[in-house]
């Protein structure tokens, strides 16, 4: 590489090897990865400049080319040094969202463990929902720490969709990492999650105290170590996901939580509470294209701009996707906003 002089980032090179990306050292800059990856057949994307990133711990957080692979294994199948690229992108990108927060990996002293979900961690545009409740959670100086690539997808839209061997595999992997970490609180960001944990794990003895972020955001405000010093002047609709309210009877917190915002006027929805439009995410539709003129969720943005609300805030990462997706089905983007309530709490304090 001649003269030029590159700083091997240590950290990020602990993290991959942490994370069981380790066979990233092993790579010989052969270029078989690149000729076997079926991308480029229709686009450039160098798998081996990728590699040579994390070899030096320069990695590129931003960059979408680590979000192309699609884990067809065919790189995998014929690297003649035995690379595992899969498992280096999939470490890179589950702590991606977490990268330059201040997070801590999760140990036994911690208060709490905060369990993010796959959503944040693997799509872009939900990133915020996580990032957001990190900054509130270090304003308010909590105590707390993630799994990081140990985390397992918690299974619960894997069962609804009929794999009841590979919810059981995901539940007992995640059960086994809480207790060999000394787990005993969980805040989660997603409802599906929270539902998981709560109802359907505790029958393959994985008993801990399963909290979702408001519900411990609302604790935080009535013990005043959440303090607001901005005022949020705006009219809000707060919209009850379906696991969080009708599968789980959370209704007050959230909006205890919204309420406590200064200049905050919280409104109602047509439907609310147990009422609540469904977003047409749950039971795994999350993962299935919904056709135009048959998503819930163009329905719920209608009755939140009918409402007069400027934010439409939720709780659920799956709500936000299909919000988020509504805003250009209906044409809605220059009327209203789409929110989670952590992002919310985190602009005013």
């Amino acid at each position: 590489m001649g003269s030029e002089i590159l700083t091997v980032d240590l950290d990020t090179v602990a993290f991959l090897e942490e994370a069981g990306g380790e066979t990233f050292r092993l790579c010989e800059q052969c270029g078989v990865c690149i000729s076997s990856c079926p991308w480029n057949k229709v686009r450039q994307f160098d798998i081996r400049r990728l590699m040579r990133q994390a070899q030096l711990g320069l990695v590129d957080f931003g960059d979408e080319a680590w979000w192309l692979c699609a884990t067809c294994r065919a790189c995998v199948q014929r690297c003649p040094q035995g690379v595992d690229i899969i498992n280096i992108m999939r470490a890179l990108r589950r702590g991606d969202w977490a990268r330059d927060l201040n997070v801590n990996s999760f140990t036994a002293d911690k208060e709490l463990l905060y369990f993010s979900c796959c959503i944040p961690a693997y799509d872009l545009k939900v990133k915020r929902a996580a990032q957001s409740l990190v900054g509130v959670f270090n304003k308010a100086r909590v105590n707390f720490g993630i799994l990081g690539s140990v985390e397992k997808c918690c299974g619960e839209s894997v069962r609804k969709a009929g794999n009841e061997a590979l919810f059981r595999n995901l539940a007992q992997a995640n059960i086994s990492a809480f207790k060999e970490q000394g787990v005993r609180r969980v805040v989660v960001s997603f409802p599906h999650c929270y539902h998981a944990f709560k109802n359907e794990y505790a029958d393959l003895e994985g008993n801990f105290e399963i909290i979702h972020y408001t519900q411990y955001l609302a604790q935080l405000s009535r013990g005043e170590r959440l303090k607001f010093d901005k005022e949020l002047k705006k009219k809000v609709a707060y919209h009850d996901p379906c696991y969080l309210g009708r599968h789980n009877g959370v209704y007050e917190e959230p909006r205890q939580v919204l309420a406590s915002i200064p200049g905050l006027k919280l409104i109602e929805l047509p439907d609310y509470r147990e009422n609540s439009l469904c977003c047409g995410g749950g039971d795994g539709r999350i993962w299935m294209e919904t056709r135009k003129g048959e998503r819930f969720s163009d329905l719920r943005l209608e009755q939140a701009v009918e409402a007069g609300a400027e934010i439409l805030a939720t709780a659920c990462p799956y709500c936000l996707l299909n919000f988020d997706n509504s805003l250009l089905t209906v044409d809605k983007a220059d009327v209203i906003e789409i929110k989670g309530v952590s992002e919310l709490v985190l602009e005013a304090i």
